[in-house]
């Protein structure tokens, strides 16, 4: 049924798929990742280009020497030149690799048509009759077959978890756990060399990125453990979007020189889990502190005899009853009803406090700031969650879209502030609709385009949402955010952008480039890059006046300024 490769240039490299799928793939056909020559998953993520239009400077542009350094920060996935040696990364079906063991994502009852598409034809009945005397497979559990008609020696059977937000930390374990396991029986069988497809799968709603981070970091802490019984490693894609998933993602973890390893300490999750990969919760820990000291026996003293009413207050003495009580059971290292206790009286106090932003009609701006694995829990939440809606209603209204590229090669967001119609719109689809929209755009810089052309006619949500919004999309949006340009402002939307940055957060929204006519947003976006709503055209002509057209290179049509 396969034919081997002749040469490494029919192999996969770089991503790119084969050209036939029925191919054996030699494990020295495939390149490693510590040799692949795309090294730009990073590059734009180390310093944000200026702006460099020589006819019209961009406002933001500043100088770069300010910024403080992080390399005194220790990396929690250092260069490790050994390990990079083992892992590769390939677009193909993982069967077609002629290595020790391929890995199949299959169900519990590890039947042939829950399994990873087109395997069980590639390794003929043989392996379907395996597979049903072996009982089924628990979730996060692996077990093993023989290969049969395929190149490599073994399959390893893997169940992965379905996912449900309100089950984000089982779910990943759940995924740890199966990557580790593969790990384990490829040792335990005297293996050396494992192609690993993506173990999630759609049908079961596991998103792909926080997936591919479970899966890279477990690999990971896996091998800092065990390298020397493990040759390979091979990431297995199938698809366009896992293979620029994992292009990006495997700098962070196997960093290949120190300047990718300085980027990923900045690029990292907040939680990249304990020394296996697994998700932390502190709540859930086991705390164990040392035994006391035992102390040098005193000899016993004589009883004293006290009266009956004297007895009672002996044993209602706490100095008498600390003495039988061993402090190591007594004791927290930190308690996890304080600690929430303490972050209720927070917000609490943040709430029932002056809230001048609130007093001066800005909305709710209180309540203590997210921390950073806070907000990639929040984010992560949201997008599951938008990506199992449908949410066709919301693009109609056309208040947000993606439109083309800045004078720089950015991506380009359009918001159309006439178009967010409050009294009809339900704000919390709104949102997951903006996650989704944003995802694809936010992993590198790009750029806002607000149309605030007439959207003061209209009633606006208050700042206290607009905090949410933005803690919603986390600090990769206001990492990666370069500028955001307001067309046609008035003087109640400048005074709210300056509460955002006065109560919200200075750094995104000091972006903020107002201007106030059309043809001067073309110098930074051209025009035939943005889908643009007539009123806007029109709007432009009744507040900036003068002679003069305007013509829409879209539509042909000329407007005449009165």
């Amino acid at each position: 049924m396969y034919r081997t490769v002749a040469t490494a240039t029919t192999a996969t490299r770089g991503g790119s798929p084969t050209d036939s799928g029925d191919c054996v793939v030699s494990l020295d056909q495939v390149p490693r990742w510590s040799n692949a020559d795309h090294r730009s998953s990073l590059e734009y993520d180390n310093e944000d280009p200026s702006f460099s239009n020589k006819y019209f400077p961009d406002p933001l542009t500043s100088q770069s020497g300010g910024e403080s350094s992080s390399s005194w920060i220790v990396s929690r996935f250092p260069v490790d030149h050994e390990i990079n040696s083992k892992i590769y990364l390939w677009r193909g079906n993982p069967w077609n690799l002629e290595v020790d063991a391929v890995v199949n994502s299959t169900n519990e009852n590890m039947d042939e048509a829950h399994c990873s598409p087109g395997l069980h034809a590639a390794a003929g009945p043989g392996l379907a009759e395996e597979c049903a005397a072996l009982g089924g497979c628990r979730t996060g559990m692996a077990k093993v077959t023989k290969a049969y008609d395929l190149p490599a020696r073994r399959v390893i059977h893997t169940v992965g978890p379905k996912y449900a937000v309100k089950y984000h930390t089982a779910a990943e374990n759940a995924l740890s756990h199966c990557y580790r396991s593969c790990l384990e029986l490829l040792i335990e069988n005297g293996l050396q060399s494992i192609a690993m497809g993506c173990i999630y799968t759609e049908a079961k709603n596991y998103p792909r990125e926080p997936a591919a981070h479970v899966a890279i970091r477990t690999v990971r802490r896996f091998l800092e453990k065990q390298k020397d019984k493990i040759a390979a490693v091979v990431f297995c894609t199938t698809t366009s979007t896992d293979t620029e998933i994992y292009k990006r993602l495997l700098p962070l973890y196997f960093p290949r020189d120190k300047l990718e390893e300085e980027v990923a300490m900045s690029k990292l999750p907040a939680d990249v889990g304990d020394e296996n990969g697994e998700t932390i919760i502190d709540e859930r820990k086991i705390r164990i502190k040392p035994l006391p000291k035992k102390n040098i026996p005193k000899p016993p003293k004589a009883p004293v005899d006290l009266p009956v009413s004297d007895v009672g207050l002996v044993r209602r003495n706490s100095s008498y009853l600390d003495s039988f009580l061993d402090p190591a059971f007594m004791s927290l290292i930190k308690d996890p009803d304080q600690r929430r206790k303490e972050q209720w009286e927070k917000t609490a106090q943040a709430q029932g406090g002056w809230n001048c932003a609130k007093m001066l009609g800005f909305g709710d701006l209180g309540g203590p700031p997210l921390s950073a694995a806070e907000e990639y829990s929040l984010h992560s939440r949201y997008l599951a969650k938008a990506n199992s809606l449908h949410l066709s209603e919301i693009a109609e209204m056309k208040i947000v879209y993606r439109g083309g590229v800045d004078s720089e090669g950015r991506p380009v967001m359009v918001v159309v502030g006439a178009h967010f119609l409050l009294r009809c719109l339900d704000l919390e689809r709104f949102i997951h609709y903006v996650v989704k929209e944003f995802e694809p755009i936010i992993q590198k810089p790009y750029t806002i385009v607000y149309f605030h052309s007439a959207a003061s006619l209209q009633l606006q949500p208050d700042l206290g949402w607009m905090r949410r919004v933005q803690q919603i999309l986390g600090r990769k949006h206001q990492r990666n955010l370069h500028a955001i340009y307001v067309l046609h402002p008035t003087f109640g939307l400048k005074a709210a952008i300056f509460a955002l940055q006065l109560f919200v957060d200075n750094l995104v929204w000091k972006k903020v480039v107002y201007v106030d006519r059309l043809l001067q947003l073309f110098r930074y976006v051209p025009r035939e890059q943005l889908t643009i709503p007539d009123f806007v055209f029109q709007h432009d002509l009744e507040v900036n006046g003068g002679k003069g057209l305007i013509v829409d290179p879209r539509t042909k049509y000329v407007y005449h300024r009165p």
